[in-house]
This record gives C-alpha cells, sequence and structure tokens, in this order.
C-alpha cells in the first residue's frame, strides 16, 4: 500500500484504539503493559535474531553502533521499563485545577490524552518499546517509525509488544508501526494533519530539522544534546573527576553525554592534566581551545565548529573560561538548551549557575548523564524536549497529556 494511503488507514484504527483506551481504567492499561513486558521477555529470541541482523548491517560509528546493539540485559531493561511505568500513578483525570465562579458554576481542568502519536526515531530499538509504554498508559495510540537500521529489530518489538495488547483485549491498533522503513512514510506522516495529533521525532540534527520545516502536524522537538560540564574554581577535585568521565564515557553515544568541558582558569593549571589524562586513558580523544593548549600542550586544537559540534563518540572539547558568567556565556553562544551540569562546593555560583543557564536541565554536582526519564522516576521517556512550550527535559506520562474542561451548573444562564 503506498505510504499516505497506508498511513490514512493506521490513523483511522489508531484514533478508534484510542478511543477504547483512553476510556480505560488504569488497571486495564497496567494489565496491558504487564503483558507486554512479558511477551517481550517471552520474544527474546527472536527480538534478539531480529536485531543480530540489523547489526550485521550496519556499518556506523562504534558509539552509534552501541546504540543500536541489543541484549538479553537490555531486553529485559526494556521489559523492566514497562513494569516501572505500569507502577506509576495514572496520568488520566487528574484535577488540574479546580475553581467556582460567583455565578456558582464550578469549573474543573482535567488531563486527557493527546490522541493519535507519530513517533519517529533512528537508530535505538529501546526507543519503540518506552514510547509504546508511555503512549499506552497515557491514553495515547501511537504509530512509530523507526529507522532503516533498526528496522528488523523494530518489527519484531512492535510484534511482541502486540501480543501483550491481545493478551489482554485490548486493540493491538494502539501500538503500530510503519510497514518499511521507506523514507516516503516520514513524509506522509509530516503531511498527516487531522491524522496524527502530535510528532515526536528522536534522533540526530537532521531529522529533527526536516521534521520541524516540514511538518504539517505539531512537533515535540528533540534538539541535539550540546551539553556541557562546567568545572568551577571551588569544585572538589576527586568529584570533578569522577562527575567528568561518567558524564563523557558512560555511553558516549547518548543525548545525555556531555560534549564540552569547561574549567575555570582558577583551577585549569592544576586540574586541567589529571581530568584529561583520566580520559585519555579511557580512550578520548580531545578539541581543546589555545588556553587549554597552554596548559597541556598535546592536546589537539579545536576549529571554530568543534564547540557547535554534538559527537556522540569518544571526543571531548574543552575550553578555558573566567567564572560562571564566563561559562555562561559560552553555552549560550554554543549550546542546544538540553543539559548542562556545574560541579562546585560554592552553592552561591551553583545558583547563579541554574538560573542563569536556559537549558531543559541544569544539574549541580551530577553527572550529565542523568537526563534520562528512567532516572526521573518518569519509567521510561518518549524523548528530551529542549522547546520552550508545553514540556521541557525528559518527556513523561504527565507530558503526554493535554487537558479540557469540565463545568457543572445548576441551572445557570448567561445574562
Amino acid at each position: 500500500m503506498e505510504p499516505t494511503e497506508h498511513l490514512k488507514v493506521a490513523a483511522g484504527h489508531a484514533k478508534a484504539a484510542g478511543h477504547v483506551l483512553a476510556r480505560t481504567d488504569a488497571a486495564v492499561r497496567n494489565g496491558a503493559l504487564a503483558a507486554m513486558a512479558d511477551a517481550l521477555r517471552d520474544g527474546m529470541p527472536d527480538i534478539l535474531a531480529a536485531n543480530a541482523a540489523d547489526v550485521a548491517a550496519y556499518r556506523g560509528t562504534a558509539a552509534l553502533l552501541d546504540r543500536l546493539t541489543l541484549s538479553e540485559a537490555r531486553v529485559e531493561a526494556m521489559a523492566r521499563g514497562l513494569n516501572d511505568v505500569a507502577a506509576l500513578p495514572d496520568p488520566l483525570n487528574r484535577t488540574l485545577g479546580e475553581w467556582t465562579r460567583p455565578n456558582g458554576l464550578r469549573i474543573r481542568r482535567i488531563a486527557t490524552p493527546i490522541g493519535v502519536i507519530g513517533m519517529i526515531y533512528e537508530s535505538r530499538p529501546n526507543v519503540g518499546a518506552d514510547a509504546s509504554a508511555l503512549c499506552l498508559k497515557s491514553g495515547n495510540a501511537v504509530i512509530l517509525r523507526g529507522g532503516s537500521d533498526s528496522e528488523n529489530s523494530a518489527q519484531a518489538i512492535n510484534a511482541a509488544l502486540r501480543r501483550g495488547l491481545a493478551a489482554v483485549g485490548l486493540p493491538q491498533a494502539c501500538i503500530q508501526v510503519a510497514p518499511n522503513a521507506d523514507r516516503s512514510y516520514v513524509a506522509a506522516m509530516l503531511a498527516g494533519a487531522g491524522l496524527l495529533d502530535l510528532i515526536i521525532p528522536r534522533g540526530g540534527k537532521s531529522l529533527v530539522e526536516r521534521v520541524q520545516r516540514e511538518a504539517r502536524v505539531p512537533v515535540l522537538a528533540h534538539a541535539e544534546g550540546l551539553n556541557h560540564t562546567y568545572i568551577h574554581a571551588a569544585a572538589d577535585p576527586a568529584m570533578a573527576r569522577a562527575i567528568l568521565v561518567n558524564a563523557k564515557m558512560r555511553r558516549t553515544g547518548v543525548c545525555g553525554a556531555t560534549e564540552t568541558l569547561l574549567i575555570d582558569r582558577d583551577v585549569a593549571g592544576s586540574l586541567l592534566p589529571v581530568l584529561a589524562g583520566d580520559l585519555r586513558a579511557l580512550g578520548c580523544d580531545f578539541r581543546a581551545d589555545a588556553a587549554a593548549r597552554a596548559i597541556v600542550p598535546w592536546l589537539p586544537a579545536a576549529d571554530a565548529a568543534d564547540f557547535d559540534t554534538e559527537w556522540l563518540d569518544s571526543v571531548l572539547s574543552v575550553a578555558v573560561v573566567d567564572g560562571v558568567d564566563s561559562a555562561l556565556a559560552h553555552i549560550a553562544a554554543h549550546g542546544s538548551e538540553h543539559t548542562d551540569a556545574i560541579v562546585t562546593a560554592d552553592a552561591a555560583a551553583a545558583n547563579r549557575f541554574l538560573t542563569g543557564v536556559n537549558s531543559a536541565v541544569a544539574l549541580w554536582n551530577a553527572s550529565t548523564q542523568f537526563c534520562d526519564g528512567g532516572e526521573f522516576g518518569f519509567g521510561a521517556e518518549i524523548g528530551i524536549a529542549t522547546g520552550h512550550i508545553h514540556a521541557r527535559g525528559p518527556v513523561g506520562l504527565e507530558q503526554l497529556t493535554t487537558y479540557r474542561y469540565l463545568v457543572l451548573g445548576s441551572g445557570q444562564v448567561r445574562p
């Protein structure tokens, strides 16, 4: 079936399924999530075989290959994420506000699903499971389109999830996946006004820019993670070393990884050689400004574009700054308003940084890799929103709801 026609049919089924889903009790949705988690575990051999085919065909970088690769532990983590989402409070029908007007009308603002969500993502297969869990719990139907690199994995994961839905009697159309990785299906989704209520892109800069440029459907955007760790003059050296290693090297291909180290000039002379040595021992490469290279001459020189690059690899940009305001100015010039951290024992400096940076997530004395829905207690995430409307930071259950009003009267008429 031609992509536009397929999407029309899929969206029609999704809308009907979403109406059913939105009216279920939380216990029904939680039961479905538990059944889906069991289906992932039962289907692990098929999922790993499909993923092995994707991995064998992959020709990208080692860091992005890590994002694509599944293991028994990672499939189990996906399943556990579904169980975690099931354990969270019901996001639907919450009273967000309530008041009574002078004429006696009682007005309530209540949380309600958004509707049919289109999710476009690239090489991380677990995104499909996380998105499905969050959409189901929040009463939304979802149509997923994964990247060509993970097509086999996406289909196998979706098949397992749909078996879980069937086991509890919910419509399988609550969770659908594009029939293939044809790029024209993305175009159909972007033009899907009236079919989709929201599009969430999760991937590289080019994907997000295309979605924002071409979409005729509201977009919840996820920008690149040009994240900074700023080592303030009052940082504890041991803490700074531990946080930076984790923020950069724990997983270099995730959007919460630190891409730039900023370090105060007052401590750079003593601390930068140690920090650089720690990272070099782990296989990290560098791009450094002149001030950093004057302290550690073996650091490679940065060019004009390096501080605007999301490496998603074992590469770190390094710059020496002169205090909090200098660090904030660098972040404002080069950051993506995703995630930025300060390491310091000075509470006043930390507060100045946290209030001065405009990132969706700002941290004090913690790794930037904590920018994650699971770490925030959301069970999972559908992405990191970096726009300024509706949602920012990890997008979990509450961020996948909107609201409507209930107005209760006693015979009032308007004069």
